[in-house]
């Protein structure tokens, strides 16, 4: 990867759990957008584990916990116009838009073609 460390894509419980459960297409993807947005990408949540999941409230079937979505802070309009840009250029097709965050992933087993907002 050119822009990111495995690191920051680890579970807070769980060191080196991003080299050891991303999904390195995800990864070279994002890292395509990262070059495509020209813009530093700060990951707040990567891989996460069960427990994890379960203590930041997140969906049973979450595509964080089997390595295939990331959420990118985000606090501005202009930064997130450039995000959302590079992941669709990078082809995601899977975001979801909040006040402090961007959430992308790519799972297989999700509906394609799809933006939300968190409210």
């Amino acid at each position: 990867m050119r822009y990111f460390n495995y690191h920051e894509f680890d579970s807070p419980d769980a060191i080196g759990s991003g080299e050891q459960m991303m999904d390195e297409v995800f990864l070279s993807m994002l890292d395509k957008a990262r070059h495509l947005a020209g813009i530093p990408f700060r990951i707040n949540s990567g891989y996460r584990t069960p427990e994890h999941n379960r203590k930041v409230g997140g969906k049973k079937d979450s595509a964080h916990l089997k390595g295939f979505a990331a959420d990118i802070h985000c606090v501005d309009s202009r930064s997130r116009a450039y995000i959302i840009g590079g992941l669709i250029d990078a082809g995601f097709n899977r975001i979801g838009i909040a006040s402090t965050f961007i959430h992308v992933d790519d799972d297989p087993s999700k509906d394609a073609d799809v933006v939300w907002l968190y409210t």
